[in-house]
């Protein structure tokens, strides 16, 4: 066999190996332990589209200054975020602090 056409065969089958593979990409919502409920509606909409786009969304809670000892109100927040889109997606990292932030990933089902 030819070595020009074994190259070609070859990247041929790369080409179709990298067309039927999945991409996604990580999106990333912040918002603040004190965000109202207006506003986090507006995001939960904007998590909704990503996930309708087959995008995994990091969604992250910053505390800033004396913020941080409202630690578990963004926890709440984080769990009425996961509980408001459980139908579409499912939590792939569970919340998690670090440093002065603390982020959860979800993913479409």
């Amino acid at each position: 066999m030819d070595y020009g056409r074994f190259k070609y065969e070859q990247t041929k089958k790369q080409q179709e190996a990298k067309k039927k593979q999945s991409t996604f990409q990580v999106k990333e919502i912040k918002v603040r332990p004190k965000t109202d409920d207006h506003d986090l509606q507006t995001k939960i909409g904007h998590i909704k589209k990503f996930l309708a786009k087959k995008d995994k969304v990091k969604v992250t809670v910053v505390f800033r200054g004396r913020e941080i000892v409202l630690s578990q109100r963004g926890r709440d927040l984080l769990a009425r975020i996961a509980e408001e889109l459980e139908e579409i997606a499912v939590v792939e990292q569970y919340p998690k602090f670090e440093g002065r932030t603390m982020m959860m990933i979800i993913a479409p089902k």
